[in-house]
């Protein structure tokens, strides 16, 4: 990795984007995987999610996945 290279993410920034790509059978399911799997309070994990959505690191590892969570949030902010 050079000087202009930027740094890869982290494991806990792709661990964040792995559980992005999951569907969750349940309510609750997804907050309790957060807490379980990467000892994360979910408003902490959601103010990583967010962050990340503007990572253009976060943009090449997962295009698909990121994309998306923009959409999703573009709308929400719409209708604010």
């Amino acid at each position: 990795m050079t000087a202009a290279e930027p740094s890869p993410l982290s494991e806990r920034e792709t661990a964040v984007l792995a559980m992005e790509r999951r569907s969750w059978p349940g309510p609750g399911a997804k907050e309790r995987a957060i807490r379980e799997r990467l000892e994360l309070s979910p408003t902490r994990y959601y103010q990583l999610l967010n962050a990340l959505l503007d990572d253009p690191r976060a943009l090449a590892h997962d295009p698909v996945t990121v994309n998306r969570l923009r959409r999703v949030r573009a709308a929400r902010e719409a209708r604010r």
